[in-house]
């Protein structure tokens, strides 16, 4: 595995100080927002230096109970080609549900589920990765996430999951320690336990991240400044192997280079405090090289239990027995509130018509109407149902919205040239669209 060195997300954002900061070997960037026709030209200068760029998607949904779209794969694989990366990164995670067989109609999620640690479960996601590396030109590593919330009736523990999908499977493993640490305050895993279980021969590299408390719940915000715990779960990874590479996340609230700078040097800081305490550590993996092709029937009870889970999270659906309702409705929110800043970036114009309203009006449209497919979908939808008779909206408002819509419901883009939109516009009233 190709040394990594120390490294930050690159986001479009922090793209100049990306740049310019000292001592960054790499970076990662969003798959799904990369065009590999049009990469973004800080990308290119950096690749032009020699700094290695990873792909890292967030859309696949290998712990889904479908096996993954084939379509989806192909533009992974085509953003490898076109960065020249030497692996690419997803998620052990769940993004959709429902469809044919599941008497629900295909939810998104939007965001990253956790998947049931269960036997069947993993079945399903040994297949799922499989199908996915075959169709992927580099090696692929795939990353824990962060939970609010756990399924009930669990047969493995976290570092037993991953172990055995390692083993099974071959796939290299990106360990997140603010993931391990979240599901630490959340769940009450032991980080330390998690770590003894994995198979670290396996790391691809680790991710860092900051995140916030609220009412008792740890939210992976990637918002917040990394916290001593984190650095300490780092540390004690950093005392059982070198790891290959750790990245700096921030998605959100991006300070300064100065203070980007100080917490890659207090990453670094810890990984040298774990490798002078390095210590000689006892693997309890629970190991098992049974293989358990993951048949139909399995597939579909997982489609089934992932489907009323989602359901119950997006569209106000009774919550499946077991769960702790409480934790739900928490991901109910953040999910809902994702959802809201999403739609904001994608359409900035929205908030701009409705003001302050735009968030609580936002935040009730998503309390009952799940999405239907990306987040561009999700903001025509929501511009939709703010037109629905009955929608509490003043003239201007209803105006600007179906002005609004109007221009990017289409199949063309709003044109930048005045004449254009005039031509069309009195075609739209004509044709009486």
């Amino acid at each position: 595995m190709k040394r990594l060195g120390t490294g930050i997300g690159w986001r479009p954002e922090i793209a100049d100080a990306v740049e310019a900061m000292p001592g960054v070997d790499w970076v990662e960037a969003v798959a799904e927002n990369l065009c590999p026709g049009h990469l973004p030209a800080s990308l290119l200068r950096l690749r032009e230096r020699g700094v290695t760029v990873v792909p890292h998607g967030v859309s696949l949904g290998l712990g889904g109970a479908d096996r993954p779209d084939a379509g989806r794969l192909a533009a992974l694989a085509e953003r490898v080609e076109a960065l020249g990366s030497p692996l690419v990164t997803e998620h052990i995670a769940f993004v959709r549900a429902g469809g044919p067989g599941t008497f629900s109609p295909r939810l998104e999620a939007g965001h990253l589920l956790p998947v049931p640690r269960t036997r069947d479960a993993l079945d399903v996601l040994c297949e799922n990765v499989r199908i996915a590396q075959e169709a992927l030109p580099v090696p692929l590593a795939v990353e824990n996430i962060a939970a609010l919330f756990a399924w009930p009736g669990e047969e493995l523990t976290e570092g037993q999951f991953l172990y055995e999908l390692a083993d099974r499977t071959g796939v290299r493993l990106l360990i997140d320690v603010a993931n391990l640490y979240t599901n630490h305050v959340n769940n009450g895993e032991d980080p330390a336990r998690a770590l003894a279980e994995l198979p670290l021969e396996a790391l691809a590299y680790v991710h860092v991240a900051g995140g916030v408390e609220r009412d008792g719940v740890w939210h992976d915000s990637h918002a917040h400044p990394v916290p001593a715990p984190v650095l300490d779960v780092l540390a004690d990874l950093a005392s059982r192997v070198t790891p290959p590479g750790v990245l700096l996340e921030r998605d959100e609230d991006f300070p300064g280079p100065a203070e980007l700078e100080g917490e890659l040097a207090a990453i670094r800081a810890a990984v040298e405090r774990g490798r002078t305490g390095s210590r000689d550590s006892t693997r309890c993996s629970g190991r098992s090289t049974e293989e358990r092709p993951a048949g139909e029937p399995v597939r579909r009870r997982l489609a089934l239990d992932q489907t009323a889970l989602l359901s119950a999270l997006v569209a106000g659906t009774p919550a499946p027995e077991g769960f702790d309702r409480a934790r739900l409705a928490v991901q109910t929110g953040a999910l809902a509130a994702k959802r809201a800043g999403v739609v904001a970036k994608v359409a900035p114009e929205l908030p701009e018509i409705l003001g302050a309203a735009y968030r609580p009006a936002f935040l009730a449209y998503a309390g009952t109407r799940p999405m239907s497919g990306g987040y561009r979908r999700d903001a025509l939808d929501f511009a939709a149902h703010l037109l629905e008779p009955g929608a509490p909206a003043d003239a201007r408002v209803r105006r600007e919205v179906r002005a609004w819509w109007r221009e990017r419901s289409g199949p063309v883009p709003r044109s930048r040239r005045p004449v254009v939109r005039l031509v069309r516009g009195v075609r739209r009233t004509v044709l009486g669209r």
